[in-house]
């Protein structure tokens, strides 16, 4: 392999990682918090591709105005689910809420093939975000970059800066901590935890909505199914990371990007398998370090 072909592999396996980073946060983020996986939360990444297509596509609205109402009515839905799906099961069996996070996630998909139809539905890449960039350097080579695929990994990691700083400066990021150590103990100290819970489960439908818009720009396609390999590759990359850690859910699924990419550029005939790097990189990591790369053992409360 040349070496400019190497970077420009490198480049793809940098905005593919940061993709999965992104929606693997929210994953973290709820599971921090409830010890709940939220089966839903791909679900809320493929409405926030089909909400950016219609505003864009069908209301012929302007990109950032289509990002802004995507995000936001992505966030909507997240916040119904906690709701109605998970907030009446506070108190319930784990496995109570982990049933109602899979029935959430089945009756999403399906209601979505009842409104947008199970068609395949092409998604316009702006020009300004596809025209390639050539590079060339006496090192390198010829390298042909896409702004877009500069743009994920720099948007991403932005993101995670803010949500670190939100997370330890601030007072419902100090709440949100407090709420994943001892719940009751935080209720009783006067603090709104379903206010909190509502606000984590915000933060990470955004996260998931602006993944969800990244990926749909980077495929253009979108359709009812789309968010669930990609849902659980992302939570292979949070597991990985270390379940519970934000740091941890990005650098997981930076490994992830980096072991698809980099597994089929160097063998090529694997390319049907690429799906299977990520089940068997679980594999591995619940063998060698169930607690993931950053996680911290936990006991179980019963």
């Amino acid at each position: 392999m040349s070496l400019n072909m190497f970077v420009q592999h490198f480049i793809n396996a940098l905005g593919l990682g940061a993709l999965y980073g992104l929606i693997a946060i929210g994953y973290t983020m709820v599971y921090g918090i409830l010890r709940l996986i939220n089966f839903a939360h791909g679900d809320i990444f493929m409405l926030g591709a089909y909400f950016v297509f219609f505003a864009t596509i069908q209301f012929k609205l302007p990109w950032g105005i289509g990002v802004a109402i995507a995000i936001a009515g992505a966030t909507l839905c997240g916040l119904l689910v906690d709701r109605i799906a998970y907030r009446p099961l506070r108190s319930a069996p784990r496995i109570s809420a982990l049933i109602s996070a899979i029935g959430v996630s089945f009756f999403l998909e399906n209601l979505s093939v009842v409104v947008f139809t199970g068609m395949p539905r092409a998604v316009v890449q702006p020009p300004w975000l596809m025209h390639p960039i050539l590079i060339k350097s006496p090192s390198f080579g010829e390298i042909r970059l896409i702004p877009l695929g500069l743009m994920v990994p720099v948007i991403s990691f932005l993101i995670v800066g803010g949500l670190l700083w939100i997370v330890h400066r601030t007072k419902p990021g100090l709440a949100m901590r407090s709420i994943s150590y001892d719940i009751e103990t935080t209720r009783l100290m006067g603090v709104s935890v379903d206010r909190i819970i509502a606000l984590t489960f915000a933060l990470g439908s955004a996260l998931a909505a602006l993944a969800g818009i990244m990926w749909a720009l980077r495929y253009p396609r979108v359709e009812p199914f789309m968010g669930i390999f990609p849902g659980f590759k992302a939570f292979i990359a949070a597991v990985f990371g270390g379940i519970g850690s934000i740091p941890g859910a990005m650098i997981g699924g930076l490994a992830l990007g980096f072991v698809e990419i980099m597994s089929i550029a160097f063998f090529p005939r694997l390319s049907g398998y690429k799906d299977a790097f990520a089940f068997v990189l679980l594999i591995v990591i619940l063998l060698v370090k169930p607690t993931g790369l950053m996680g911290e053992r936990l006991e179980e409360k019963i």
